[in-house]
């Protein structure tokens, strides 16, 4: 049996006529950026998360940048982020001229670690930007407690958390604003690359809507040192046909989750931990830790099951960042999961014999 790590052909062969007719409609209007189509998509997102303010922009790495613009981050400042995310987090950050100041994660949920932020926070800390990572939610309510003690902004960093939920609220209404992406492979996914900013702030709002325009808000009259970052017409278009889906797609994520949980009884591999408190991860990836992870993976591709790993090269030991001047053992845990962790095939309409075949596999593996 071959079973790919992802694929997005069920889910696309259920919305195929939708999706094409929609793009014939984009094309016969010849509107092609931030026209209805892209103003509806705001607002339907808006509403999805439950704020009052949706900003389509170019990318998820755009979100974040655009964020840390509008609220004056720049050379000098400091901004905490944790230590195992994937590099868009850091490079927001290094975008203004400010420096991304690594925490640790707890290691049984992978998101940031609170007990472990007030040791890093100094006179020159701006922000906290906690990721959502694999589609769990920070503990937003220890981190906000913290972000308030000290003046802090708290920027949700939800690319991997659509429709995840904390304490009775979805992400991207947690923090002060919220960074999306929708690249392909997200949960919510474009036929391209796309992210969106969401916020309760009128302030932030407005300045971020400038900034992804050229620092505008009319045109040729430009405000503020801009970007060019929009999320373009057919895009908004095809995630407008996909958002009413999302939450099926995230069910049928949590019961193949639930089935992964319940299911691997491999004392060799490390499964991750249920939601806590009522919350709902979405599961964008379902990660497993193993210390011969590499055989691990090679024995799984040998028996047909593809993976991905997530990440293999934590923020701290990247070319990029030299000039944080960390070594490998300064982030301990954050190495143990870079060292350690396996993606498993994590999709919609993926089949039930498909993923019996995969708990049979991982459970016969010596």
């Amino acid at each position: 049996m071959k079973i790919p790590f992802v694929s997005l052909v069920p889910m696309h062969n259920e919305l195929k006529g939708a999706l094409i007719e929609t793009f014939e409609h984009v094309l016969d209007r010849s509107i092609y950026i931030m026209g209805n189509e892209h103003d509806k998509f705001q607002k339907s997102f808006a509403d999805y998360c439950g704020v009052p303010y949706a900003i389509g922009c170019g990318t998820g790495l755009d979100a974040l940048h655009l964020i840390l613009k509008a609220l004056g981050i720049g050379h000098g400042d400091e901004v905490i982020i944790p230590s195992n995310t994937f590099v868009a987090t850091a490079l927001a950050v290094s975008y203004t001229g400010a420096t991304p100041v690594l925490v640790e994660p707890e290691i049984d949920t992978y998101t940031i670690d609170p007990m472990l932020i007030e040791e890093k926070i100094t006179a020159k800390t701006r922000a906290i930007i906690p990721v959502h990572l694999y589609g769990r939610c920070a503990d937003m309510d220890t981190i906000i407690t913290i972000a308030k003690r000290h003046g802090l902004e708290v920027i949700e960093d939800a690319a991997q958390a659509h429709g995840a939920i904390y304490k009775g609220k979805k992400a991207g209404a947690l923090g002060d604003a919220a960074g999306f992406s929708f690249y392909p492979g997200k949960n919510l996914g474009a036929l391209g690359d796309a992210g969106i900013v969401t916020t309760g702030n009128d302030k932030i709002a407005e300045k971020v809507t400038m900034l992804r325009n050229y620092g505008s808000k009319e045109k040729y009259h430009h405000e503020l040192l801009g970007n060019n970052s929009r999320l373009d017409e057919l895009q908004a278009a095809l995630l407008e046909i996909k958002l009413p889906y999302l939450s099926k797609w995230n069910k049928e994520r949590n019961r193949i989750a639930e089935r992964y949980i319940n299911e691997i009884n491999n004392p060799k591999i490390v499964l991750p931990v249920s939601e806590r408190d009522g919350n709902y991860q979405v599961w964008h990836i379902f990660p497993v830790r193993c210390k011969n992870r590499n055989s691990f993976q090679s024995y799984l591709e040998l028996n047909g099951i593809g993976t991905n790993i997530h990440y293999p090269i934590p923020i701290h030991l990247q070319r990029c960042y030299t000039d944080l001047n960390l070594k490998r053992g300064d982030l301990p845990i954050a190495e143990e999961i870079s060292d350690t962790v396996l993606s498993l095939p994590m999709y919609y309409g993926l089949q039930d014999n498909e993923i019996d075949y995969i708990i049979d596999i991982i459970n016969k593996y010596v």
